[in-house]
């Protein structure tokens, strides 16, 4: 690609950041941008591996660790970045009642899903600013909208984080930083996923994460300014919707009839 046909794709970015894009629909973001000429850099736990790694600039972060993560955004964000995108999240092993939650697992899902997003949108919003405007991608959850039992903690803390978002957007103009958050209509084949469900399980109905691709696209073309403020449901046919166009179906499975 020619680089004016490039700029007629990506908004003229120059430089992206996904914090948590080694896999899922991090990973069909940071991918969809670096196919387009940007460069990407990608903070996650893992090393980004297969088709299209070699195009990502990777950093290792995990917010389990304050200190450590700190430290990566601290020594290695680019210092322009016109695209910024947070995927990084934490699930428990398992679905399970509140009052059974593992108190390490409660807090690792803050630590992740929401004390993350923080120092990451304080670490990445003044270059975002100088981009004028920068676009903040923030990968949201049904969950929002919909709670449901057994998921208590992931519950709490994609809402807090989706909450942090719209509150943040409103202390910054538009035309500095545009924020939008996107979530998927269904569930997203990933490794996460994976470690969760029993061998053979068929995961033919789930969504893949290229299909975020061409939102992503969308988003650095216009760096978000036609999407600011919104929520966009992505469905599996890589089309997308405003959630105030309709809420996304729950994800939550029913409870089994308790036995006295």
């Amino acid at each position: 690609m020619s680089p004016a046909a490039r700029g007629a794709t990506d908004g003229g970015a120059k430089t992206a950041v996904v914090i948590g894009g080694s896999t899922g629909i991090g990973r069909g973001v940071a991918d969809a941008w670096a196919a387009h000429g940007i460069e990407t850099h990608v903070f996650s736990r893992s090393t980004p591996t297969g088709p299209g790694a070699d195009r990502l600039v990777w950093h290792r972060l995990d917010f389990r660790d304050p200190a450590q993560a700190r430290q990566a955004l601290t020594d290695h964000l680019p210092a322009e970045i016109s695209l910024a995108c947070y995927s990084a999240i934490y699930f428990t092993s398992r679905r399970e009642p509140f009052l059974e939650t593992d108190d390490t697992d409660w807090l690792d899902q803050f630590a992740v899903n929401v004390h993350g997003l923080a120092w990451s949108l304080k670490a990445v919003l003044p270059a975002l600013r100088s981009a004028a405007p920068g676009l903040f991608l923030h990968i949201s959850s049904e969950v929002v909208y919909n709670a449901g039992p057994n998921r208590s903690g992931y519950a709490a803390t994609k809402a807090a984080a989706s909450s942090l978002i719209r509150s943040v957007s409103q202390e910054i103009d538009t035309d500095e930083v545009t924020f939008v958050e996107a979530l998927p209509a269904g569930m997203v084949d990933s490794p996460g996923i994976r470690a969760r469900r029993s061998p053979g399980f068929d995961y033919s109905g789930y969504m893949s994460p290229d299909t975020f691709a061409p939102l992503a696209t969308e988003l650095a073309r216009t760096r978000g300014v036609p999407y600011a403020g919104e929520a966009l449901v992505v469905h599996d046919d890589a089309t997308w919707s405003s959630v105030a166009d309709g809420l996304p179906v729950s994800q939550s499975r029913p409870l089994r009839p308790s036995h006295s």
